[in-house]
């Protein structure tokens, strides 16, 4: 059993709350990612699971059992660290061995476990190199060879992919991923990458000033996010204020401060009277010269920069009240290309309207 579980933990520096009534279910060989900005607390949790530090309050569980007191050398995890923490005198097989030896496992199954981990990374040939002597990427499989070799139940990744240039990165990513599936060993990776943590993760948990706001897989989070920071730092968003008017067994009617009618699905708890704040991704709204005819949410607005990146462009729109929106759009969908200063309409069914959570501020 290697689930991992954090039960209501808490945890301060002096006066600042790194871990807030923390709960987490990390499932048995999971590839879990904990995603937040810097100083979210994520980093922390990840140390708490390690027992390099105790929590205030709380339990966390490995394998069904409980971790308090418990060291480090005997939770049976690895760990790699954002910056690896390779020995510079010690050789590629010497840093990779450092953990058995400390364990006391004899010499020959030392030697045994380290060929075949190096093997298992793509490292062969390269055990008497120095870190030095090794590229960023190389140098990211030691430090995940040294952490795998002494078959731990749980594996502890602090953005050990911060370090390497975009492609690289990318690679890696998906080297690490096969990896983990090969072996279906529990992982816990921390990231403030918001692509990272998608490509990655079976699910995601994202953290705010010690707390966890929203878990889910990465779909359910990026498409049904809960709260305005989630959905603004898990992608972008179109952020609009408005009423609920009207609610039937089709539409939940709101309408914005700008007086535009927006419908979203009827399935939401906000009664008619209350203000809410509503999201709408950038690529689930779609532009048209001309106002369409339709049932969906229509809105004008004026083409003030149009960003061309390849397959896709972006255009960013100022509303006759003076809001501002993006959308995200594959090129060549418009037979006459859109040009700045061009007024268009933004339509967006229903099911993309997403009523988020967060209280809204009296305008």
């Amino acid at each position: 059993m290697s689930e991992v579980q954090l039960e209501n933990v808490c945890f301060r520096y002096g006066d600042v709350v790194a871990a807030d009534n923390v709960c987490l279910h990390v499932k048995e060989g999971e590839f879990f990612a904990v995603l937040g900005p810097s100083g979210s607390g994520k980093t922390t949790v990840l140390r708490l699971i390690a027992g390099f530090i105790e929590p205030d309050s709380g339990a966390i569980m490995i394998g069904g059992q409980p971790m308090h007191n418990v060291p480090p050398f005997a939770r049976h995890i690895g760990f790699v660290f954002q910056n690896y923490a390779l020995f510079p005198h010690l050789t590629v097989a010497q840093n990779v061995a450092f953990g058995l030896e400390s364990r006391r496992v004899p010499r020959d199954e030392i030697t045994r476990r380290v060929r075949d981990i190096l093997a298992m990374v793509q490292l062969q040939g390269l055990e008497n190199r120095r870190p030095s002597e090794l590229s960023g990427g190389q140098q990211q499989r030691v430090a995940l060879a040294r952490a795998l070799v002494t078959q731990p139940r749980v594996l502890l990744l602090d953005e050990p992919l911060a370090a390497l240039d975009k492609k690289l990165r990318t690679q890696m990513q998906v080297e690490l991923r096969q990896l983990q599936q090969r072996l279906g060993i529990t992982t816990i990776f921390v990231t403030h990458d918001q692509e990272e943590a998608m490509t990655l993760a079976d699910r995601i948990a994202v953290m705010r000033d010690g707390r966890v706001i929203q878990v889910g897989p990465p779909r359910e989070v990026y498409e049904h996010p809960i709260t305005y920071f989630v959905s603004d730092f898990l992608g972008q968003s179109n952020v609009i204020v408005g009423q609920v008017v009207e609610k039937d067994d089709r539409h939940t009617v709101i309408r914005a401060r700008s007086g535009d009618l927006i419908y979203a699905l009827p399935e939401t708890d906000r009664a008619v009277g209350e203000e809410v704040m509503i999201a709408v991704r950038p690529e689930k709204i779609r532009l048209h010269a001309e106002r369409p005819e339709t049932t969906a949410t229509v809105l004008d607005g004026e083409i003030e920069h149009i960003a061309y990146m390849g397959t896709s462009l972006s255009y960013h729109l100022r509303r006759p009240n003076g809001d501002q929106m993006i959308v995200f759009e594959q090129s060549g969908l418009h037979p006459k290309p859109l040009r700045v200063g061009q007024r268009v309409y933004l339509t967006w069914e229903p099911v993309h309207t997403l009523i988020l959570q967060d209280e809204v501020e009296a305008s």
